[in-house]
């Protein structure tokens, strides 16, 4: 369940970083849709990373790394 609401909240994240360009290249200057693109991108990456850092505090998520 964990893995699951990380993979959603990094496809968010794409897909507000997509959002994003696409408002960069179309919208005039006086629109604040860019704004609130990259708003939603970095609480969507604080969320995420949160998630992540709970999910191994709390065992539910382990590393197999070897060093």
């Amino acid at each position: 369940m964990l893995k699951a609401a990380i993979v959603l909240l990094l496809l968010a994240t794409v897909a507000s970083l997509f959002s994003g360009l696409v408002f960069l290249v179309k919208d005039d200057q006086d629109s604040t849709r860019l704004l609130k693109a990259l708003t939603v991108r970095v609480s969507l990456a604080a969320l995420t990373i949160g998630l992540i850092v709970w999910g191994f505090m709390s065992g539910q998520l382990v590393s197999h790394a070897p060093f």
